[in-house]
């Protein structure tokens, strides 16, 4: 089990300051420097304040919890806080990746095992939420399961108790269920992929973590911690970005997020002078420039296929003058689309009002002293 458990610790080794920057960090952040999740976190957007606000309205109570965010926005961070400001403070968190495991294994890593309950089980062994009883289970990236082992964790979450595999005594537990998952569920629950009982048991609290780039102003603090953080760790004297840098980190689109935004300060310090990030020193991705280009090309090819079908009807429908029958349709939707507005109409044509005026006019559409 400890090779799919990425943590079993007690909650005060969550490190959250109250200062002028709200600071919520990984406890074992310097153990993760290969991870794909965020090791920080902060709260200085306005939309990161909203989040925090809501956090502290559903902390305290029982409820699952269910945290909706790209990877490397933070959910385990955000998790670990709920865990922190409920009345299981102090008890057990344990932190799971669901897309960490095979089918084969999850029955018994999750619920756990009797001794000889398959080939290779030599002793009874107790699973994840045998070991987060009292506490808190962080289930990340909950829409991997199996559709076999969400009948069955379903069942646990109503009955509160679990059946160890190879066992027919049922045992009582006492858990808080916080899930993650960077897809939409529901769009996965239409698909077939996920159950839609489960998908509301788990739902009823629910957190929705904006990304990077749509709270730009946590970018230039996420990063000063992390040159705060990295300049400690390689032991160099004090470093600070410049204002070229700065403006370079808020006008990037972060797709890897807040572990992007780390990664880039790391390297950055590692090749910077005279104790000055700039803005050569910043090597960005461009899978977000890619992903645009390439989300316009299919756009235009589906606005192209649109375009065909309407042509194609146009040329089979036996009409005289065509391309006069065309044009006049065209200009008159364009007429309608800007609320019979002249000026708006050539605009967006690309041609002179004159131009508009004497087509309108020709088509009957407006009258010559108008």
């Amino acid at each position: 089990m400890e090779k799919f458990i990425d943590n079993l610790e007690q909650s005060h080794d969550v490190q959250y300051r109250e200062s002028d920057k709200k600071l919520l960090t990984l406890p074992n952040s310097r153990a993760l420097t290969t991870s794909i999740r965020a090791t920080a976190q902060v709260f200085e957007d306005p939309k990161s304040i909203a989040l925090l606000s809501r956090i502290n309205q559903i902390a305290p109570s029982d409820a699952n919890v269910l945290i909706i965010g790209e990877t490397g926005t933070g959910k385990e961070l955000i998790a670990r806080h709920v865990h922190e400001l409920s009345n299981r403070k102090g008890k057990p968190f344990v932190a799971v990746n669901c897309g960490a495991f095979s089918d084969t294994l999850v029955e018994s890593e999750l619920f756990g095992h009797e001794k000889g309950a398959f080939t290779g089980a030599f002793v009874a062994k107790a699973g994840w939420f045998e070991a987060a009883n009292g506490g808190t289970l962080f289930l990340d990236e909950i829409g991997d399961l199996p559709l076999s082992i969400q009948v069955k964790l379903l069942r646990v979450l109503q009955e509160r108790e679990v059946v160890r595999l190879g066992s027919r005594k049922a045992t009582p537990i006492d858990v808080r269920l916080v899930a993650a998952t960077n897809v939409r569920l529901e769009e996965a629950v239409q698909a077939g992929n996920f159950r839609e009982d489960l998908f509301y048991r788990l739902r009823v609290a629910h957190l929705e973590l904006p990304t990077l780039r749509n709270r730009p102003g946590d970018i230039l603090p996420l990063a000063e911690y992390f040159v705060g953080e990295y300049t400690r760790r390689l032991g160099y004297a004090e470093i600070r970005l410049d204002d070229s840098a700065k403006q370079k980190l808020l006008q990037h689109t972060w797709p890897g997020n807040i572990r992007e935004l780390e990664n880039v300060i790391h390297h950055s310090l590692l090749i910077c002078r005279n104790n000055l990030v700039r803005s050569d020193d910043l090597h960005l991705s461009s899978i977000q420039l890619h992903r645009q280009k390439s989300e316009q090309q299919l756009q235009h090819h589906a606005e192209t296929d649109v375009l065909k079908e309407a042509f194609d009807q146009l040329f089979e429908s036996g009409k005289d003058d065509l391309y006069t029958y065309f044009e006049d349709a065209f200009v008159k939707a364009a007429y309608d689309h800007c609320h019979q507005n002249q000026v708006q109409t050539a605009k967006l044509l690309g041609v002179s009002r004159n131009v508009v005026r004497a087509k309108l006019i020709k088509m009957g559409a407006i009258n010559a002293l108008r």
